[in-house]
């Protein structure tokens, strides 16, 4: 049923068209001197953030997402939530908890957006910086920064291929 489908990784061609229109999204964006922040959605639902946001439900190609951080229209700001073939919504509002990243003051807020929801669900997140162009990946709370065509190609496939649970939640004590 559903669930199953929702439970299993993506099947093989579809992480392969995710992470072409991924990669090519990411290099436009870069190119232009835009920012991003792209949520793909894995096992973990994030209806609650995508609530906060405007729905689109488009197909995902890197042209749509590139359009929505390009323009100066109110989508611009906030976070894109990927599920699936699919872009269900745009300008959504993300957690910005304190991280166990220690590094995480030396980022923006996208960046820092980014760590902290994939820390609290096992989403994977592209971003792409205003300041320096530079296309990071943020998974399981860490950031894999400074990523050419190649390893941004790399990292998200072998991400999106895996099945990665979330952890556990931990309490601010521990």
């Amino acid at each position: 049923g559903p669930l199953n489908r929702l439970l299993a990784p993506l099947p093989e061609e579809e992480v392969e068209h995710v992470v072409d229109e991924l990669v090519r999204a990411a290099l436009l964006i870069s190119e232009a001197r835009h920012g991003a922040l792209i949520v793909v959605e894995r096992a973990t639902g994030l209806q609650d953030y995508s609530e906060t946001g405007v729905p689109v439900h488009g197909t995902l190609t890197a042209e749509l997402l590139a359009s929505i951080f390009m323009t100066r229209s109110p989508l611009h700001d906030g976070a894109v939530i990927i599920r699936g073939g699919q872009i269900v919504a745009a300008a959504c509002l993300l957690p910005l908890e304190d991280t166990q990243e220690r590094s995480a003051h030396r980022y923006g807020m996208r960046h820092r957006a980014a760590i902290s929801i994939s820390a609290q669900t096992d989403s994977v997140v592209v971003v792409v910086s205003e300041e320096t162009q530079a296309i990071s990946v943020a998974s399981n709370g860490r950031m894999i920064g400074g990523l050419d065509e190649e390893r941004l190609r790399r990292v998200l496939t072998s991400l999106l291929r895996s099945r990665i649970q979330p952890l556990p939640f931990r309490s601010k004590a521990s």
